[in-house]
């Protein structure tokens, strides 16, 4: 079972209220809030995909560049140990931090994925 939707670049997330017995969601890794609702799945979907065209009017209409998720960047907090044990690494492997970080984030995705 999917818990995600997406649409032009936009990922969503799908939940259900029991009591209310609805489907609802917001976009993630956007900092507006674009949420949406159906009763059905179909209505949820056609929801969220109006919620993102209104999204992107909007945006034009104000003359603002839409904000885009998941753009490849992100601040990551760690013990200034870890951070030192990191860096210190990815130097002796003449590697840079966040090629040492972006290869240790895909290895664990993929060891996850393949279980």
């Amino acid at each position: 079972m999917n818990n995600t939707i997406e649409y032009k670049g936009y990922v969503g997330s799908v939940e259900f209220s029991e009591n209310d017995t609805i489907f609802f969601g917001k976009v993630m890794g956007v900092r507006a809030l674009i949420s949406y609702e159906g009763i059905t799945a179909k209505e949820l979907i056609d929801d969220f995909h109006e919620a993102v065209d209104d999204y992107l009017l909007c945006c034009k209409m104000e003359g603002k560049e839409p904000e885009r998720a998941y753009k490849g960047t992100f601040n990551v907090r760690i013990s200034p140990e870890l951070h030192k044990q990191c860096a210190i690494y990815a130097a002796a492997h003449q590697k840079t931090l966040n090629r040492f970080v972006e290869e240790a984030l895909r290895n664990t995705l993929s060891s996850v994925t393949q279980s």
